[in-house]
């Protein structure tokens, strides 16, 4: 089977930012694939079809990209959205853990789009949107791996870009801020919890879970990918919502100390 329009895969797509960009880009006119671990549990989608994916495994990452070329003969946009959250200060952390946030938040990036460029080049267009945070150019206390995670995807991002756009590709960023979603529910919590983070942790917890319930609308960041999946001469970034926009102004413009201030109050840490 081929298809005469665009193709978009949607990774983490069963629920969140990952159904509304995906029901978004069937409403642009794509012809769409989502995917969850677990498509058995997936409320469908119209226009949406679904396969089984775990970004943490390298042959359940090409098995995916593979058997969207065979259905349709080609894919126009990759959105990296699947992602994990983590909660806890950095000495709490193992390394263990860390390391499951890399191997989702990071290395499946990488593993989608290794799998995904041959078939763009062969083409000689297509976009790869990664979802980045905030958090992927702001420090956020006591979610040291989850930042380091989006800071990784903002160096990895920007490198591939360059690399890839003589080839007609693109790879651009999308920065969401808080977004209504089960991100805090659905986050590891620290492995070896101490006391002596106790306070902050909890503070800084409270503190996410009002932003959170007080964000975004996923609706916010999909319109975002829409744009950056369909905008005759993409950006390198997107900044999703006016909270996203302001953050990057703060972190492009305030002095060090002022900056470094903010945050501390932001948090409600002490100092």
């Amino acid at each position: 089977m081929t298809t005469n329009r665009p193709v978009a895969l949607v990774t983490g797509a069963s629920s969140g930012i990952g159904k509304e960009a995906a029901l978004a880009l069937v409403a642009a006119g794509f012809d769409v694939v989502g995917t969850s671990r677990d498509t058995s549990r997936v409320t469908p989608l119209d226009g949406v079809t679904f396969l089984d994916l775990d970004v943490a495994g390298d042959a359940s990452a090409t098995a995916a990209v593979e058997q969207v070329v065979k259905r349709f003969g080609r894919i126009d946009v990759l959105v990296n959205n699947a992602g994990v959250g983590s909660l806890g200060a950095a000495e709490e952390t193992s390394l263990a853990q860390a390391q499951g946030v890399f191997d989702t938040n990071v290395f499946g990036v990488m593993r989608m789009v290794n799998a995904v460029l041959p078939h763009m080049r062969a083409q000689g267009r297509g976009r790869i949107i990664n979802i980045s945070s905030v958090l992927g150019f702001l420090p956020q206390p006591y979610m040291a791996a989850y930042a380091a995670s989006k800071h990784a995807i903002e160096g990895y991002s920007e490198s591939l870009d360059h690399e890839v756009r003589e080839h007609g590709v693109r790879a651009i960023i999308v920065q969401p801020a808080y977004t209504r979603t089960g991100f805090e529910a659905n986050s590891g919590k620290p492995d070896s919890p101490l006391q002596v983070y106790a306070k902050g942790r909890q503070t800084v917890d409270r503190v996410m879970a009002a932003a959170i319930r007080d964000g975004d609308a996923p609706t916010v960041v999909a319109e975002a990918i829409v744009a950056a999946a369909t905008d005759a001469k993409p950006k390198l970034r997107y900044t999703a919502g006016p909270l996203a926009g302001r953050a990057s102004m703060l972190r492009r413009f305030a002095p060090a100390r002022a900056f470094d201030r903010q945050i501390r109050k932001m948090n409600k840490l002490a100092g």
